[in-house]
């Protein structure tokens, strides 16, 4: 069976499209994911610098298509989309933190991750507020407080790191960064993808395994 890791930052609005547009990919091959937290602040002072620099000039030709594209996809996958709100841009280190301390349990975790995404960028509601944090913790049926409170303990905090590292050392620059194994496969066969607009061959990599 194909078997994907997700690994995500709740700050990227291209993130939050393939974390909705993946759902369908998933039930259509019966594929296992696994969604990982980590934390792309890091990962771009480490190995991609360059994208802040792209970020100063919002006017510049290639932002405007950015701005243009991302309306489009989401339009097309049936997300709201609210970006960039007042928030923008977001340091994420509490959220994913939050993340990292659900990251055991796969099914809260996607249910805070669904809520935050909806959050930030349909309800423009700051994800670097940790009260807003636990807000969002209740609303998807979590104990905000107590999620607080263990996203602030080392052991979550060298996981968030952990993961993070990760990603990099695996040759990821950004979020989402996708692998795709199968049974059987050795960690050096893992196929490596990258945003939303490579989900058709996240796809056909897990497929491709089958045959």
């Amino acid at each position: 069976m194909g078997q994907v890791q997700f690994y995500f930052d709740l700050s990227s609005p291209w993130t939050c499209l393939a974390f909705h547009n993946i759902a369908p990919i998933i039930k259509r091959t019966g594929a296992e994911i696994r969604w990982t937290p980590f934390l792309v602040g890091g990962v771009f002072n480490a190995v991609n610098k360059s994208v802040y620099e792209g970020r100063e000039d919002l006017g510049s030709p290639k932002m405007r298509f950015f701005f243009k594209s991302l309306k489009e996809w989401a339009e097309w996958s049936g997300v709201p989309m609210n970006f960039p709100s007042p928030h923008h841009p977001v340091k994420s280190v509490y959220a994913m933190r939050c993340c990292c301390a659900l990251q055991d349990d796969q099914s809260a975790l996607h249910r805070f991750a669904s809520a935050s995404f909806a959050a930030y960028f349909t309800d423009q509601r700051n994800l670097d507020d940790p009260q807003t944090l636990a807000a969002i913790a209740n609303e998807a049926g979590l104990d905000g407080a107590a999620l607080l409170e263990q996203a602030g303990s080392d052991a979550v905090k060298a996981a968030l790191r952990n993961n993070t590292q990760e990603v990099i050392d695996r040759g990821g620059f950004g979020s989402p960064t996708m692998f795709v194994s199968h049974d059987g496969d050795d960690h050096d066969s893992d196929k490596m993808f990258f945003g939303n607009d490579q989900l058709p061959l996240v796809e056909r990599a897990i497929m491709q395994g089958e045959s």
